[in-house]
């Protein structure tokens, strides 16, 4: 589980509702203060993740030049969703980011990180137009690593026969918390602030998506790939052979594991900022 520094929006960062055309998405913007923004990046979170994973990034974005909007997903902490697991089927979820590209105004330069990398994958391949690049940030070719299928599977059934809070309190006895200057109490709000059955549909992708990189290497859309040194859940060469199958951009950000977001956002930032620069 991601653990952001933060649940408060920093100053330079506000929370706002991102209106469109397939609902109310809760999200935080950035924008740069002195001059018009060079562009604007979508950024979407990962499983069981929320907008917050990506606040520290946001300020360093904006100081950029970039404008920087981060999105709860359908059913992801603030934004409300259906308890239906057919709403969080991959393709309502990339229909959902071409309806928030639109609300943020296209083209947007869209970053996806883990699920949010195969959901933006998904909206690029359902039509590329509304996208001026994609990142994704520690985000596979396909179905996360064996050992990460077996925690989704645990996770799972565990949403089927107990409540979140139950679900939460199993968690931190098997996996107890990192020490950290972020309160548990934000964690365990945010996690009960999940949809259920948003994270039996996504983990059901997660396990299960297939490898759809010459489609993406086909679209012909600008695109970035980013890791950590490490990671757990695709292991780093197999992100590196992603990239030059992609003939993507490559970043590996030094000290950061799977989520360069919230290991090292300063860093992660320049080399969005860099690499949108280039374009």
């Amino acid at each position: 589980m991601s653990r952001p520094p933060t649940f408060i929006p920093p100053s330079g960062t506000r929370a706002l509702p991102l209106r469109t055309s397939r609902g109310v998405f809760a999200a935080l913007e950035a924008r740069p203060r002195r001059a018009e923004p060079r562009g604007t990046a979508l950024l979407l979170p990962g499983y069981t993740g929320s907008k917050e994973d990506f606040i520290a990034m946001l300020v360093p974005l904006a100081e950029a030049g970039y404008r920087a909007v981060a999105v709860d997903g359908r059913g992801q902490y603030e934004s409300d969703g259906p308890g239906s697991e057919q709403a969080y089927v991959q393709s309502e979820l990339a229909r959902d980011v071409h309806a928030q590209a639109v609300a943020c105004g296209t083209p947007v330069h869209l970053v996806g990180h883990s699920l949010g990398g195969q959901i933006a994958r998904a909206a690029a391949l359902l039509d590329a137009a509304p996208f001026a690049s994609l990142t994704l940030m520690s985000s596979g070719p396909a179905e996360v690593s064996p050992a990460q299928q077996q925690r989704i599977a645990l996770l799972t059934q565990a949403l089927g026969a107990m409540t979140m809070a139950e679900v939460w309190e199993a968690m931190q006895a098997l996996d107890p918390p990192e020490d950290t200057d972020l309160d548990g109490a934000a964690l365990r709000a945010r996690w009960l602030r999940h949809d259920p059955a948003q994270l039996v549909a996504t983990g059901r992708q997660l396990t299960g998506e297939p490898d759809r990189v010459a489609e993406l290497a086909a679209a012909g859309l600008a695109v970035h790939v980013v890791s950590g040194t490490t990671d757990d859940t695709w292991p780093v060469p197999l992100i590196d052979k992603m990239a030059e199958r992609l003939g993507a951009y490559r970043t590996v950000v030094e000290g950061a594991g799977h989520s360069p977001n919230t290991d090292r956002p300063e860093e992660t930032a320049k080399t969005l900022a860099g690499f949108w620069d280039a374009l």
